[in-house]
């Protein structure tokens, strides 16, 4: 069945009918979970915006992708462009043709910058009298032909935050296209990027999939229902949506197994969403002695270096254990598994290393060492910075009439810089202001 939301039209064949369907998918390397959903969100706008310049009706457009892909669907696209009607007012007519009825160097040089024949000028009457007109009725083109020009440039016109070269057509792109499949009404729409031809054929689960390592021949699809089928049969879960419900309703499992709750974080959720083409989450377990390290440095250090969900007991306190989601479903996770703990427990050996460190120095001694860290070249440097706080802070508090939070206040805006030369943050930079 296809998506909720998205209808797929059966007779994909029909490309001569009133409507058809137009699928798009972009396959690649894989791609950084960050450029996925900016990307999808660009070619949607991008398509609607072309399709209505282009004068091709259509009803609904969807997106979606995985690290391999990315998918445009565009319901009920028009076989045909909307007939368009161009008019150009000229001369007046008593200036274009003179006494004799005879065209005159004006309508001459007016029908000539129109591509007309004299002849084919139109007389019409206006507020201002008579005058000829230049009319170019456009009866419009068939939708594949205008398909053809249109989604070339839907794929080169998508930008990323990184982009790269890796042939001699110089694309940039944010990894290398591999594969494209371009149809209307279940047609290949023939056109090309980056040496990459359009066709029929896509790729399942780089694992997964049956397809996986035999040859290149990839998987025919003939429209969009078909296409979302055979990537779930060669194991890929195409839609976003149902990935992230899959994502939730294991770790949930997972975490009353060892009687947690998942600290739940949007952001990380959205990275484990587009970060797999099949989530399978795996649990892991890290060793009970590094739960004495402050709960942000153990929250962080799983969730910024690994993708990890960091796991709360009845007591509201962290669980020697966390969950990863894997990009597959393998007979024995136990090898995966093991690699992730032995990861997580390099990471936080690293940043128990680091958080012991730190403690050998107050952090009144590091506000001194801002000396040396530029805040802005015309504004000097952080201790600077930090000072001009202190002095600000002290002048508030007495204009709240509060004196006695007067040192408080200062002391608060002289250290609020000074954890920035710990070696917590400058392991997980997101802890900045945390560990002060």
């Amino acid at each position: 069945m296809p998506p909720k939301g998205l209808r797929t039209q059966r007779k994909t064949r029909a490309v001569h009918s009133e409507k058809a369907e137009l699928l798009l998918e972009i396959g690649t390397e894989e791609l950084p979970y960050q450029f996925i959903s900016p990307a999808l969100r660009a070619l949607a706008e991008s398509a609607e915006r072309e399709l209505k310049d282009r004068r091709l009706a259509f009803e609904k457009v969807h997106t979606f992708g995985t690290p391999r892909r990315l998918t445009l669907a565009v319901e009920g696209v028009a076989a045909q462009q909307t007939s368009a009607v161009k008019e150009a007012m000229g001369p007046s007519k008593a200036v274009a043709f003179d006494a004799t009825g005879q065209s005159t160097k004006a309508a001459l040089g007016f029908a000539a910058s129109h591509g007309l024949a004299v002849g084919q000028l139109e007389s019409r009457h206006t507020p201002k009298g008579e005058y000829v007109f230049a009319v170019k009725r456009d009866p419009g083109r068939p939708a594949s032909v205008v398909l053809q020009e249109m989604l070339p440039g839907l794929i080169v016109g998508l930008s990323f935050p990184k982009a790269m070269k890796w042939n001699a057509t110089g694309l940039r792109f944010a990894r290398p296209i591999r594969w494209i499949v371009a149809l209307y009404g279940g047609r290949v729409v023939p056109c090309e990027v980056g040496g990459v031809k359009a066709g029929a054929r896509t790729w399942g689960h780089r694992f997964m999939g049956t397809a996986a390592g035999k040859g290149q021949q990839g998987l025919v699809v003939t429209g969009l229902s078909q296409y979302l089928d055979v990537l779930r049969r060669q194991g890929v879960v195409p839609l976003q949506e149902t990935r992230r419900t899959m994502i939730l309703e294991q770790i949930e499992t997972l975490a009353k197994s060892v009687r947690g709750t998942v600290h739940r974080d949007e952001d990380l959720l959205e990275q484990a969403v587009n970060a797999v083409e099949y989530p399978h989450p795996v649990l892991g377990s890290f060793d009970e002695a590094y739960l004495a390290l402050p709960q942000d440095i153990l929250v962080t250090a799983m969730k910024e270096h690994q993708g990890y969900f960091s796991l709360v007991g009845p007591n509201g306190r962290l669980l020697p254990q966390f969950i990863a989601i894997t990009n597959m479903k393998a007979p024995n996770m136990t090898v995966i598994r093991r690699g992730n703990e032995r990861v997580l427990a390099a990471r936080l050996s690293d940043a128990k290393f680091y958080f012991d460190e730190d403690g050998k120095m107050p952090l009144a001694d590091r506000a001194e060492k801002l000396n040396g860290v530029t805040f802005h070249h015309k504004l000097g440097t952080l201790l600077q910075k930090t000072r001009r706080l202190e002095a600000l802070a002290g002048r508030l508090v007495m204009a709240l009439n509060k004196p006695e939070l007067a040192e408080t206040a200062r002391r608060a805006a002289r250290l609020s810089k000074a954890d920035l030369l710990t070696g917590v943050v400058g392991e997980f930079p997101a802890l900045q202001g945390v560990m002060g």
